[in-house]
């Protein structure tokens, strides 16, 4: 097994960690690792493409798992994540996709490139959920590595500095309405720098739709997206109004200021994000105490979504190697191991994972997320079953346009009825 730290990756949906001083890694390079082991001669290296940095840790142990067992060398490739989804559509046209890919979304112009994965999928020894499977005739095209959910996160210590108190059950949560307060006071009293840092991310800010009564922008029958609801519009008004630099920092959403940093500052009161940040937190953050706390509503909604989605290329000779690796990575026992590691929430039923946080606000945030996934509206889980309604007709969102149109808004420079005419239209040229 070898690991090549790629490039520093950002915080994203996945809250992926700067991995510091990485430089990075040029398409050539990516280019070189995956075309290495060409020979035909039984396929000793393969290559894993991924993104991430805080959630590494399992699948390199695994990889000397397999190493050991196979006799095949797996070489993980730790990609930036933005423009990831270029270089795999790059290296698509160069004909040097890797072997083996954690990847965020599937891609019209390789997908017909994917091994089939229903062998793994569909043993029954392993339990994977059906309902999450991308299928398309017949054949699994990926499988993701867990689920997600976006979620909150507070500054514990601030609060109790404060003398301030938060809800712990997600079935008595607070409104946003309420939550600010809260952070308000606490932001206050604490002499905070802000309230709040919440991920530049459109699948962030579907939650804040959501838990506002809108319906977001969802994907029609007829294939194209719907202009909104009156209460998705007032929703993005008062997410746009919080980047106040008191409430909310304008540079995250507007020039791309690190939200996980200014939170692991210590000078803010709360942090949008997702159970992805757990891990990190568990072992990053030493300076104060945190805490998950449950989703704002009134609408107990958050964005469920899948992990990264694991796929298998048709690299010739180096075919065979790569599914076993897939099929090596989600048998369970092996599974459970990654899960644990890069604290997954499963994508295989029944499994008693042992996380291995020493931190009871790591273990007490798995818990609250659990409950977080069980009581979510339906429509949490709308906006990735719309993207692989897409993919499963040749079509992707490649570049969401909700980012750039949101940071005009807050910029002032258009109003709400631009920004979300901009987007419509930004997404609907993209499905055709």
């Amino acid at each position: 097994m070898t690991t090549s730290q790629a490039a520093p990756s950002r915080l994203t949906r996945r809250g992926f960690l700067s991995v510091g001083a990485a430089a990075a890694l040029s398409l050539t390079a990516l280019s070189a690792c995956s075309s290495d082991d060409g020979d035909g001669s039984g396929a000793k290296k393969i290559t894993f493409w991924l993104s991430t940095s805080a959630q590494l840790d399992g699948y390199t142990n695994l990889a000397k798992e397999f190493e050991a067992k196979e006799g095949v060398t797996v070489e993980i490739v730790n990609v930036p994540y933005d423009g990831y989804q270029d270089k795999l559509r790059q290296s698509a046209q160069a004909n040097s996709l890797p072997d083996v890919a954690s990847v965020p979304s599937l891609d019209p112009i390789w997908i017909n490139q994917l091994q089939d994965l229903s062998a793994t999928a569909n043993n029954e020894a392993n339990k994977i959920r059906k309902d999450i499977l991308t299928v398309q005739d017949g054949k699994t095209l990926c499988i993701p590595s867990d689920i997600t959910a976006a979620g909150l996160f507070i500054n514990k210590t601030l609060f109790a500095k404060a003398g301030v108190e938060f809800p712990t059950d997600p079935n008595k949560t607070w409104t946003w309405d309420e939550f600010l307060a809260a952070t308000a006071k606490v932001r206050d009293a604490a002499k905070a720098k802000y309230s709040l840092v919440y991920d530049n991310s459109p699948a962030r800010i579907r939650a804040f739709i959501y838990n506002n009564g809108g319906k977001g922008f969802q994907l029609g029958s007829d294939g194209k997206y719907a202009t909104p609801d009156d209460a998705t519009i007032q929703a993005l008004t008062k997410f746009a109004a919080l980047n106040d630099d008191k409430v909310m920092p304008k540079s995250v959403w507007t020039s791309g200021a690190d939200p996980n940093a200014l939170f692991k500052s210590g000078q803010v009161v709360a942090y949008f994000s997702g159970v992805w940040q757990v891990a990190d937190f568990a072992e990053g953050i030493t300076n104060f105490e945190w805490a998950s706390a449950p989703t704002p509503g009134p609408v107990h909604a958050t964005d469920i979504n899948l992990g990264g989605k694991v796929v298998a290329f048709t690299n010739g000779d180096r075919a065979s190697a790569a599914k076993k690796w897939v099929d090596f990575m989600f048998q369970r026992d092996n599974y459970a191991k990654l899960a644990q590691s890069n604290g997954y929430l499963s994508v295989e039923a029944g499994l008693d994972l042992k996380y291995p946080f020493t931190k009871q606000s790591a273990l007490d945030a798995f818990a609250l997320y659990n409950k977080e996934i069980e009581l979510a509206d339906p429509i949490s889980s709308s906006g990735q079953a719309a993207g692989t309604t897409l993919v499963l007709k040749g079509k992707a969102i490649q570049t969401d346009p909700t980012k750039t149109e949101m940071a005009k808004f807050i910029n002032g420079q258009q109003d709400v009825q631009k920004t979300v005419t901009n987007i419509v239209n930004g997404l609907n040229e993209q499905v055709g």
